[in-house]
């Protein structure tokens, strides 16, 4: 593991990470809504990755040069697995959420982010509050993958397999969520009604907890190389994020307000870990 290469690399991951922030703020510009955030927030992490893939193998050129090629198979494999997870994790979730913000107009939670904000200009406030926040929470969550991109050595090769396999179980449980919803609202006949189908039926956020799944999975990924145990705050602040924020509170607010049944949803069905529906007495 080399240690110091990842340490020395934080800055520009970082700083790659502010500068996708700023590109999605610019974008905003143009198409006049801050939730466009949301679309960069996935792909953001394909792109600290692919930073950190890129130093650890420039940096490493000189030393792979001087010794047998096989002796880097292992790594080689690890990192085109994690590459892999996480491009089609990060390009569907940002594609599906391009789609759906599509002809729409500004989501109700960044509305309100910037109402409860002190200062004049919305812009500079969404700066600051949505763009650099978002930019600093990619940095801090992708550190097990920036991790990962300068491990060496495998010590635990079979963790690695099973963190990417249950990486895959929580992009299909997360991905399958998203399109059921989607074809859900998608049906004329369903406006103003509660989508209680599906995976929907045993979570009333079954992409949330698909993420947190995803994440594990990541995680284990890193404790399969030396230290990458040490990354566990990272995941906990993931998890964190997709189970008790991500504007779930101001969104069920709302769908109370929007759709028929919602509260006896809420009354019957768990709000993260699936599970079978409770009976109302």
């Amino acid at each position: 593991m080399h240690l110091s290469w990842f340490f020395s690399n934080l800055p520009f991951a970082f700083l790659t990470a502010l500068a996708w922030a700023l590109l999605a703020f610019a974008t905003s510009l143009v198409v006049k809504r801050h939730a466009i955030i949301d679309v960069f927030w996935g792909s953001g992490f394909l792109v600290v990755l692919l930073e950190s893939l890129f130093v650890s193998h420039l940096w490493s050129a000189p030393e792979m040069g001087s010794m047998h090629l096989s002796n880097h198979a292992v790594d080689h494999w690890l990192h085109l697995g994690l590459l892999i997870a996480v491009a089609l994790w990060s390009l569907r979730l940002s594609i599906y959420l391009a789609l759906r913000q599509r002809g729409t107009a500004e989501d109700t939670r960044y509305v309100a982010i910037l109402a409860n904000t002190k200062g004049s200009n919305d812009n500079v406030k969404a700066l600051k509050i949505i763009y650099f926040t978002q930019g600093t929470l990619l940095f801090l969550v992708s550190i097990p993958l920036q991790f990962v991109a300068f491990a060496n050595h495998v010590t635990l090769p079979v963790l690695s397999v099973v963190g990417l396999a249950l990486a895959f179980i929580g992009f299909g449980f997360e991905a399958i969520g998203d399109d059921q919803l989607r074809r859900f609202i998608a049906n004329p006949a369903n406006h103003g009604t509660t989508m209680n189908r599906g995976l929907w039926k045993y979570t009333r956020h079954p992409n949330y907890f698909g993420e947190a799944v995803l994440w594990t999975g990541y995680y284990l990924v890193a404790c399969s190389v030396p230290w990458g145990w040490a990354t566990i705050g990272s995941t906990l602040l993931m998890i964190y994020l997709v189970a008790n924020l991500s504007g779930k509170p101001m969104l069920e607010r709302k769908l109370k307000k929007t759709r028929a049944g919602y509260e006896e949803y809420m009354a019957t069905t768990s709000s993260f870990f699936p599970r079978p529906p409770k009976r109302l007495k």
